[in-house]
């Protein structure tokens, strides 16, 4: 079955950066559109960033000029680089495979910014 796990989160200081990795398997990686997702407690699922198969990438408005996201076919994994990362980044951030309408979701890393 296809697997989506993500790592890279935990506790980090205002200001401070992380980078988090997502590794597929049992996906034909490079056709996908990834996305990053986070979800703070009380609030809805939000996507972040997204990566196309043809290398086009957007971003949410919240995050645009302080995260990146970036793929590597090859590794069947997408990043997501944060920085100057603020309290208010805290949440569970999931990544998304998504294909002619066929979803994954991983289960997600957490992301702490506190002092």
């Amino acid at each position: 079955q296809v697997q989506l796990v993500e790592s890279g989160g935990g506790l980090v200081q205002p200001g401070g950066s992380l980078r988090l990795s997502c590794k597929a398997s049992r996906i034909i990686f490079s056709i996908y559109a990834m996305g990053w997702y986070r979800q703070a407690p009380g609030k809805e699922r939000e996507l972040l960033a997204t990566s196309t198969s043809r290398g086009s990438k957007n971003y949410a408005e919240s995050v645009n000029g302080r995260f990146t996201i970036s793929r590597d076919n090859a590794k069947n994994t997408v990043y997501l680089q944060m920085n100057k990362l603020k309290p208010d980044d805290t949440a569970l951030y999931y990544c998304n495979a998504n294909f002619s309408g066929r979803a994954y979701w991983g289960q997600g890393t957490q992301v702490t910014v506190s002092s």
